[in-house]
């Protein structure tokens, strides 16, 4: 299989560092919580404000805001200010690719 680099998954997993092991372990920690991987699934649809996100989740400010920190340290997730309010965005095409391929693999 190759991937976008034209480099296959083989050559690439053989070739990893143990520090880039270490830090993949890291980002899969983070989808290891229901709560943060909830949260990257409501903005696949595009950029939404707390308020609109605990709104979704229904979960509480506080507990939201918590989980969107860890998702903005993981660099899985973007903030913009808007006025007084924070707007949130996944990061990037690869987030919403992780997502995808985990959901596909579980409902093989």
């Amino acid at each position: 299989m190759l991937m976008r680099s034209g480099r296959s998954i083989e050559h690439i997993i053989r070739d990893i560092p143990e520090e880039e092991l270490s830090d993949l372990a890291e980002l899969f920690k983070v989808f290891g919580d229901s709560t943060r991987v909830r949260i990257l699934y409501d903005l696949i649809n595009g950029e939404k404000n707390v308020t609109e996100i605990c709104e979704d989740l229904e979960m509480n400010q506080s507990a939201v805001s918590h989980q969107l920190k860890i998702l903005r340290v993981s660099k899985l997730i973007n903030a913009r200010r808007s006025g007084k309010a924070m707007i949130y965005s996944l990061a990037d095409e690869h987030v919403k690719t992780i997502i995808a391929m985990g959901i596909e693999h579980i409902e093989e």
